[in-house]
């Protein structure tokens, strides 16, 4: 055990966790490694201590000066939540060791202070990082460095901003091969692979640890007083709000999450009109709020003095709130992983039991309580998938090496072939990027703003500033339609919004936002001016990125629990639907785990053929639109398609014939792949997706600070690009990359491939009910959520409903 760990372990009155004692071990052994650990039980510790430890045996000794340790994290309040953590350590032992942030957030005169005196250590962002890449003489801050520690590394990991992390621990490898490289994870089903990802060739030397401790979890459903009274379908969950009253009152503090940002803001507003006496103990907090109002959140608390918290996933992540003793989650959290990582953000300390309260936003969702429950007691937790190959990223890294020091192409190119990412990527590929940030392509030569890189005597730089600073207003992997501030009339700024939302309003138009209802006085550049309003009456902001599908663990825990109910299996979830699958046997059927249940139903809608996969939305995406394709080759139709994350539906006009051999070709897996590329819109959906990409890349200049590029054209530059490369230059690599992302994100063409060879063995039941079902309700209900209201849904929702259990 180390002896600065010793003695605050012991001056906190706390005892180490073995864990702990391995991580101190391996880290003054000189090892990289991986920690595994849940939230909440010190693994910051367990890798803080034994950088100081180090520190003090080495640094402190030596005449070695400069940044010691780089602490990378995935969000700015956890930034300062280890911030926090560490600086309490040196300031308790009274230790010659300075730790500083860095971020979106950081002011340009503490920014050039660091670069002049650097601290030991440094917390920031991969955005930051990169950042810091893009200057001159960037070598010289990091030669010195002695580690590097990536936090949360499992939520980095899915995403672009994983690649970024790789790239700069590739540079960084570079400047100092005896860099040692260090991960903080929570739980998820491919850990080794992390590690791999993370530690590059040397991960078979490093060291995975893992944290023994059994995390007590008590997960319960919040259940309706009665069946017959609770939606069928519906997504927001309100009908059971006054049931949580009772739970935030015996609670010292609860964290009430939501999977939307307007859901967030929707709840807010209902639980004071529930209880008035709620204002200045419940809060609101989520991405778009503004920078101050969030902190005020956090900080308050860490006091303990706020009752609920409504949020999103800005709050999944492991910011320390001790007072937090409750988790509600309201709706399906459509995955394992996601559900747990929320259920440790209650008894976020050693020891503490965490309890997470699950409210089904309607009939069937009830059932997802007890697939969580299975699911987190056999381990089921969801692979986080990485991303390969992405070259907007690498294109974007290439222009951060030339606006700095410059690069040289063969050391690069043996440099980002070190990563997981890019370990596939052959010379003739890289090449083809390198044209792209000298020229744009084969395709933009004629267009000098394409020309960013020079190459003089080997070396690729950028030598006009204009271009350097648009570059670095630009780096990073986050990609969000443009947003809009959202301001007061004195000045005041609370938040931003999608231009797309505002666009629709006109001045004098009352929304919902930050917790109050507000005017709109005018729009003025990207900026919405507003005023506060005593009006009740409101619309919600809307933002994309909310469409999420049930995991493959989830909707295997889910035909699980079906099977159990259908075998009489007593639990309380169960038992409470009973009435619903009586109700679904009787009108149709129940099916098995290894049946495939379809329902033909007519109304004067036309003839709807119902299919129950249970594999997620996005997988019933394509799944609905092959099955309409192989339906068109019998004869033509035209279908409308319906989905959720239970099943899907098609809608036609004319019948559609239905016998067992027919119904057994339609889910056969051959020709899979040609039926999905002639059923699928993939140009389409690749052209969307190609915005994105050509962001990151820097094709697209989304603006400056204050005056972005408007949506629409944005859009339309984009859309540009994409007929361009489409038409004369197939083979582009951002081209290539868009429709890639399309079937391995979009489509999850994995998952569809699995699901069509489990069906092929399944026995498929078919029926033809004469009304609609209780499985087939909330699929209904989705085509009629396009067209009304919340408020207008609901009461037709109900209208519909009343006339099906008269029948």
């Amino acid at each position: 055990m180390s002896k600065i760990a010793e003695d605050w372990f012991e001056f906190k009155g706390w005892k180490p966790y073995p864990f702990q004692r391995q991580c101190w071990k391996a880290l003054a052994a000189g090892s990289s490694g991986l920690l595994n650990a849940p939230t909440g039980c010190g693994k910051t510790y367990a890798i803080w201590f034994g950088v100081l430890e180090h520190f003090l045996r080495h640094r402190a000794t030596t005449k070695k000066k400069g940044l010691h340790c780089l602490w990378i994290t995935p969000l700015r309040a956890l930034s300062k939540e280890i911030l926090l953590a560490t600086t309490r350590v040196s300031d308790d032992l009274d230790l010659p060791y300075e730790i500083g942030l860095r971020t979106g957030d950081t002011a340009a005169a503490e920014r050039a202070r660091q670069k002049r005196k650097p601290p030991e250590a440094l917390v920031t962002t991969p955005e930051s990082v990169h950042l810091m890449l893009a200057q001159k003489g960037y070598a010289d801050q990091f030669k010195n460095l002695e580690f590097v520690v990536i936090d949360e590394w499992h939520e980095l990991m899915g995403s672009k901003r994983g690649v970024l992390v790789e790239l700069a621990l590739a540079v960084l490898k570079h400047i100092n091969p005896a860099l040692k490289i260090w991960g903080i994870s929570a739980t998820i089903g491919n850990i080794e692979e992390a590690r791999e990802i993370l530690l590059g060739a040397q991960w078979q030397q490093s060291a995975l640890i893992r944290a023994r401790i059994a995390k007590k979890t008590l997960i319960e459903t919040i259940l309706p007083d009665t069946l017959d009274k609770f939606p069928w379908a519906g997504h927001l969950g309100l009908k059971l709000a006054g049931k949580i009253l009772p739970i935030i009152d015996q609670s010292n503090s609860t964290l009430l999450f939501t999977n939307t940002r307007s859901q967030a803001e929707i709840w807010y507003q209902h639980l004071l009109q529930l209880q008035p006496d709620l204002a200045g103990q419940i809060a609101l907090h989520h991405g778009s709020l503004g920078e101050e109002i969030r902190q005020w959140v956090e900080e308050a608390l860490h006091r303990g003095v706020l009752k609920a918290v409504v949020c999103t996933s800005s709050l999944d992540l492991g910011v320390d709130f001790r007072p937090v003793d409750t988790v509600i989650q309201v709706g399906s959290p459509k995955g394992v992983a996601r559900f747990l990582q929320r259920a440790g953000r209650s008894g976020h300390h050693p020891g503490a039991t965490s309890r997470i309260y699950f409210l089904p936003t309607h009939s069937l969702e009830i059932l997802e309580g007890a697939a969580l429950r299975y699911a987190a007691k056999e381990g089921k937790i969801e692979s986080r998938i990485p991303y390969i190959r992405s070259f907007d990223v690498l294109i974007q890294f290439l222009v951060t090496l030339a606006v700095s020091d410059g690069f040289k192409a063969e050391p690069v190119y043996e440099l980002i072939r070190q990563t997981y990412c890019y370990r596939s990527v052959t010379r003739a590929e890289f090449d083809a990027c390198i044209l792209m940030i000298i020229q744009g392509g084969r395709m933009l030569e004629a267009y000098d703003e394409f020309h960013k890189v020079v190459l003089e005597d080997g070396l690729y730089k950028v030598t006009d500033k204009r271009i350097a600073l648009r570059h670095r207003l630009s780096i990073g992997a986050i990609v969000n339609d443009v947003m809009m501030q959202v301001k007061m009339l004195g000045g005041k700024y609370i938040g931003s919004v999608e231009e797309s939302f505002i666009s629709r309003l006109k001045p004098g138009d009352h929304f919902w936002f930050a917790g109050r209802n507000l005017e709109l006085v005018m729009v003025k550049h990207l900026q919405a001016i507003v005023r506060s309003s005593n009006k009740k009456k409101g619309i919600v902001p809307s933002w994309m990125g909310g469409r999420l599908p049930l995991s493959s663990y989830l909707t295997e825990a889910l035909r699980h629990k079906l099977q159990e109910a259908r075998m009489g299996k007593r639990e309380r979830e169960i038992d409470f639907l009973q009435p619903l699958f009586a109700e679904q046997e009787k009108r149709s059927y129940m099916p098995a785990e290894n049946e495939l249940l379809l329902e033909k139903i007519q109304t004067k809608e036309g003839c709807h053929l119902f299919v129950y996969p249970f594999e997620g939305k996005f997988v019933h995406e394509g799944m609905a639109a092959i099955i309409a394709y192989r339906l068109g080759k019998i004869r033509p139709f035209s279908f409308s398609i319906a989905m959720n994350d239970y099943g899907f539906e098609l809608l036609s006009d004319q019948d559609i014939p239905l016998d067992a051999a027919l119904v057994q070709d339609l889910f056969n897996t051959t020709e899979l792949s040609a039926d999905i590329t002639a059923s699928i819109n993939t140009t389409e959906m690749a052209r969307k997706k190609f915005r994105d990409i050509a962001g990151i890349a820097g094709l697209v200049f989304q603006g400056y600070p204050g005056r972005q590029v408007k949506t629409r054209h944005l859009q339309a530059n984009s859309g540009l690009f994409f007929k361009v490369f489409e038409d004369y230059d197939a083979d582009n690599l951002l081209l290539r990359q868009a429709y890639e992302e399309v079937f391995d994100f979009q489509l999850e063409i994995v998952r569809m491939r699995a699901a069509f060879t489990r069906i092929s063995t399944h026995r498929i039941v078919i029926r033809e009910p004469g009304t609609l079902t209780p499985f087939a309700f909330p699929i209904f209900a989705e085509v009629f959520r396009e067209k009304f209201s919340n408020e207008s849904l609901e009461d037709r929702m109900n209208k519909i409903k009343a006339q099906l259990e008269k029948l």
